[in-house]
């Protein structure tokens, strides 16, 4: 099976975000210990597939009320 667009976007998405959350949190919660990095790596290999999944489940969703929202602010344009 060939990549499509609508297969790798989302991952890559999640992996950008993933990635400046689990740092933000894992520095919020510890501050900056030795191990931060170590520690901010482990976050982000848990975190990545989950916001992945979760990217794949939310994008149908945010496309639909978009349209529901920009429909009730300019009609059915």
């Amino acid at each position: 099976m060939r990549l499509k667009p609508q297969h790798l976007q989302p991952v890559i998405m999640a992996g950008i975000m993933a990635f400046l959350m689990t740092g933000v949190i894992t520095w919020l919660n510890l501050g900056l210990p030795s191990d931060f990095i170590v520690r901010w790596l482990h976050a982000f290999i848990v975190a990545w597939p989950l916001a992945s999944a979760a990217a794949y489940l939310a994008i149908p969703v945010a496309q639909k009320t978009t349209k529901r929202i920009l429909a009730a602010l300019y009609g059915d344009a």
